[in-house]
């Protein structure tokens, strides 16, 4: 990718979020990460594109089949609730999130990371919390199947885990690359202000 479209890109996304001025980890552990947020973004797009295939199966097979395939309905379910919990992380991480800015574009550098560890602190606190309540709700799917597909419900339950892990994970990370931020940037004027 042309450096220049990468910096226009992340002034665009700067314009839009003010949150994404705050600095992200570089380097390995930077490289590491982008990895990990690729790895989940592909998942994520393969159960999007496995939910678009399986509702154009359930039309196709209404409209040209003398019988409706049943378990068309419930897969496509289960694969958006794993689309969702496999891409959480991600959306924290590069703050796409739907969010109200009443005054974030008025803030500095510094206020912006402060602003980011606390959001992150409560993400933390709040999957902290219910990550073990969502364990012991996997464990209660080792006892059922899925109606038409006959598949452990624990597999479908554990989609809860997965979404809280990472959530714990990338607000850590998001907690610390804040934090870094805080002490290690030099306040700058912000360019979108007038």
């Amino acid at each position: 990718m042309d450096p220049n479209h990468k910096v226009a890109e992340q002034e665009a996304l700067e314009q839009l979020d003010p949150l994404a001025s705050v600095p992200t980890f570089q380097g390995a552990l930077g490289r590491l990460i982008g990895w990990v947020d690729t790895l989940f973004t592909v998942l994520a797009v393969l159960a999007l594109v496995a939910i678009a295939g399986t509702v154009l199966l359930q039309i196709a097979a209404r409209l040209f089949l003398p019988f409706s395939v049943s378990w068309t309905e419930e897969l496509s379910r289960y694969l958006f609730i794993y689309m969702v919990a496999l891409s959480v992380g991600v959306v924290l991480r590069q703050h796409r999130n739907v969010s109200v800015e009443l005054f974030h574009h008025t803030l500095g550098l510094r206020a912006r990371a402060v602003f980011q560890v606390l959001i992150c602190l409560l993400v933390v606190g709040f999957a902290w919390m219910v990550l073990p309540h969502a364990w012991q709700y996997a464990m209660n799917g080792a006892w059922q199947t899925s109606p038409t597909l006959k598949v452990p419900m624990l597999y479908i339950f554990f989609s809860t885990v997965v979404m809280f892990a990472l959530l714990l994970v990338y607000g850590a990370i998001g907690f610390l690359e804040g934090l870094v931020a805080i002490f290690r940037s030099p306040e700058r004027p912000d360019a979108e202000t007038p």
